[in-house]
Formats: C-alpha cells, sequence, structure tokens
C-alpha cells in the first residue's frame, strides 16, 4: 500500500490533465443564486453531467488505459462498474482500438446499458450491486487473461480524475470548499489529493448516501470494512467496500464526510430540474443534497456534480416522488351524502382555495349508509405545503372529514 501511496505525486496529476483534454469537454463553472441563497454561501457547480459519456469516469478511464503497454491493451480490457466508469472504459477502449467487456450489476438503468455496448463493449449483466460485478469481473479476468481497469482503487485512474480539481482551482483560485461525492473512492483521492497539493488551505468534504456509508464507517473504524448492503437509490456510489488504496489516501487528505438521505437527493433532483435546467443522476446530486448540511457561512463552494446518466423511467419516478414529498401533488380522500350536488359542493371548495384537481375517483360502493355512502378521492397539486394544508384544513372545517392517501400518481 506504501508503494501504491507514493505513486499519486503532482507530476501524475500534471502528465493526467495533458491527457485527458484529448478527449474532456470543457466544464466551466456555474455560479448558482439558488443554491447560494439556500446555504448563505457562494455556490458554483461543476457540470460533469455535460461530459462525454455523460460523467466524469471518461477521465480516469482515459488516462489510465492511455498508460497501457499495446500488449496489456490488445489482451482486451475488462471492468466492473454501475454505468459511469463501465461508458468511460468502453468510449475509451473504442478510441484505442481495444476489446473492452464489462461486467455491470442487474439493477443497472437500462439506458447506461445500452449507452455502453453503443461504444463498443461487451456487456455482462451480474449480481445485485457493484461489489458482486466485481468479483466476477476480477474472476473472468483471470480466466480469460484480460486487463482490469479497476474503476476507483488505482492511482492512475484517481489521477485522471483528480483533474477535476486542476480544473476547479484554475477557474476559481480562491475556492474555499469542494464538495465530491463517495462512492468507492476515486474521484475524492484524485480532488482531495490534488488540492492538497496545490492549496492546503483548500477543504474538500466528501458526501456518501446514508445508506452506503462505506468510507465514512471505514474511516470511522480505522481500516477498510465491508458494509452488509448498500441500500440507495444513488446507484452510482452504491458500494459496500471501498479501496485499499483511496482508503490510504481519502482518510489522510479528506477534511470530513456528509452522508445524505435518499429523500434529500429526490429534493435534490427537483431544484436542479426547477432551477438549474439540469438533469443530474442521484450520485450526481449527492454534493447538491449536502449543501443544506454545511456549518459555515460566506464561503466559496465548488459542488461537483459527477454524472447525468438517469433514465426516463427513474426520472419521472423521481418527479413524481418530489413532487409528493413536497406537497405539490396529494391525495385526499371525502365521504359524501349520496344525493346530487355534492361533487359541485367540494369542487368549488377546491376553487375557492385555488387548489387544482387532477384526478376525481368516485366510489359509490363503500358504504350501505347514504349519508356517507360515498367515497371521492381527489388527487390536487397545490403550491407546496402550506398550501396543501390550508385546501385540507378548509375541507375540515366544511365537514368534510377528510383523510390524506398515500398513493403514486
Amino acid at each position: 500500500m506504501k508503494e501504491k501511496f507514493k505513486e499519486l505525486d503532482i507530476s501524475v496529476f500534471e502528465d493526467a490533465t495533458e491527457k485527458v483534454k484529448e478527449v474532456v469537454l470543457p466544464t466551466p463553472l456555474v455560479y448558482s443564486e439558488f443554491f447560494s441563497s439556500q446555504c448563505d454561501n457562494k455556490v458554483y457547480i461543476k457540470p460533469e453531467n455535460i461530459q462525454h459519456t455523460g460523467a466524469y469516469k471518461i477521465r480516469g478511464a482515459y488516462y489510465k488505459i492511455s498508460t497501457l503497454t499495446d500488449e496489456e491493451r490488445q489482451k482486451g480490457l475488462i471492468t466492473a462498474s454501475a454505468g459511469n466508469h463501465a461508458q468511460g472504459v468502453a468510449f475509451a477502449a473504442q478510441k484505442m482500438g481495444a476489446k473492452a467487456v464489462i461486467v455491470m450489476p442487474t439493477t443497472t438503468p437500462l439506458m447506461k446499458v445500452n449507452r455502453t455496448k453503443s461504444y463498443g463493449a461487451e456487456v455482462i449483466l451480474y449480481g445485485d450491486v457493484y461489489d458482486d460485478a466485481y468479483d466476477e469481473a476480477n474472476r473472468l479476468a483471470e480466466e480469460k487473461g484480460y486487463t482490469f481497469i479497476h474503476p476507483f482503487d488505482d492511482p492512475l485512474v484517481a489521477a485522471g480524475q483528480g483533474t477535476i480539481a486542476m480544473e476547479i482551482i484554475k477557474e476559481l483560485p480562491t475556492v474555499d470548499y469542494i464538495l465530491v461525492p463517495i462512492g468507492g473512492g476515486g474521484l475524492a483521492t484524485g480532488v482531495c489529493t490534488l488540492a492538497h497539493y496545490l492549496n492546503p488551505n483548500i477543504k474538500v468534504i466528501g458526501v456518501e448516501p446514508a445508506g452506503a456509508c462505506c468510507m465514512k464507517e471505514s474511516i470511522k473504524a480505522g481500516h477498510v470494512l465491508t458494509l452488509h448492503d448498500a441500500q440507495t437509490i444513488a446507484d452510482g456510489t452504491a458500494v459496500k467496500t471501498p479501496g485499499n488504496m483511496t482508503f490510504e489516501y481519502v482518510s489522510r487528505y479528506i477534511d470530513s464526510i456528509i452522508t445524505v438521505e435518499d429523500e434529500e437527493l429526490i429534493d435534490a433532483f427537483l431544484d436542479m430540474v426547477e432551477n438549474h435546467k439540469m438533469v443530474c443522476e442521484n450520485s450526481g446530486l449527492l454534493t447538491i443534497a449536502a449543501l443544506k448540511h454545511l456549518d459555515f457561512k460566506d464561503k466559496k463552494v465548488v459542488s461537483i456534480l459527477s454524472g447525468g446518466n438517469m433514465d426516463i423511467i427513474t426520472m419521472s419516478s423521481m418527479l413524481q416522488h418530489g413532487l409528493i414529498q413536497r406537497g405539490r401533488v396529494f391525495t385526499v380522500s371525502v365521504l359524501l351524502p349520496d344525493k346530487p350536488g355534492q361533487l359541485a359542493q367540494v369542487s368549488n371548495i377546491i376553487a375557492e382555495e385555488q387548489g387544482n384537481v387532477v384526478k376525481l375517483e368516485h366510489n359509490q360502493f363503500v358504504s350501505i349508509n347514504r349519508n356517507a355512502a360515498v367515497e371521492l378521492r381527489i388527487t390536487l397539486e397545490s403550491f407546496g405545503v402550506e398550501h396543501k394544508e390550508r385546501i385540507v384544513s378548509r375541507l375540515e372545517t366544511e365537514g368534510y372529514r377528510p383523510k390524506l392517501v398515500r398513493t403514486n400518481l
């Protein structure tokens, strides 16, 4: 481990920065008035979600593969990935004329699978989480003689990812804090190590999903450990075991680690779409959700959006859950007497309170009691929690005894 630790010096980052220029798109910082006002800091976004392959992973994959010998590339390349590293390796391998085999968890969104195949890679779906796919990729590498490209626990991969920090500091030399998502730790390793080399005053904060905080728990324990499971909607960071090499760097150079709940990622998704018109995958949203956890003010903060590869079905689900979570869409049930005009009265109340009806369900067979014989389920749009509560309160005042119903749109 000590030898690996010494490999990642400033000259490697400088070399990686020049090399990745061959393939990366410029991702200039975007100042966010919205997020700045939310956390009382000056917040800038590093939009790697608009990168080639939709994520930062192209950096580490391309740099690592560029350092291989012709013989190593001709053997064929193999890796394990939940999606973004897969596309990075496939893209880089195609550029360099090498065969790529990618093992992905069976839970990987179809869009990521298809995009990986579109770069000419062979895709094998195996296991429920990244760690299962990783074991299978190692088995195949040994059996077939492929060259394994580790998604994070490799100093050259980490150096490629760290080129993001080089760009941030060059563009915003006075940055105070950089927020970086952590899965296995490759990006965090590159960013916190290079930031330390260039300016030790820059603080780097890692962000993990609460249901898969393997790096935080490992640092707390003082050694690499494996979580029992990795339960999070942030599939790109659903890692149970951090890398040995990345643990060494991150535990030494990261300033702190914040964990965020899945519900916070849903909120962050809506904020990004509504205020920046950007689609960002859940792992990339970790640094946005973490802004509300910051315990300092008036600092220059850069949030790295690590990727934007979210499939349409997940996007639709995020929007629905987000609207429900914020009280902007809700369903209420009321019981009406079985007589004419009752529906019109309820409709008038909702109209007076400026609620917008999305859907009505009218059930006349819930009871034989004619004074409460009809159940009306109304799905409504509101301006938020306060407006929702005002509508429900008005229905209560009018004697309809409303009950909120948990339901999908």
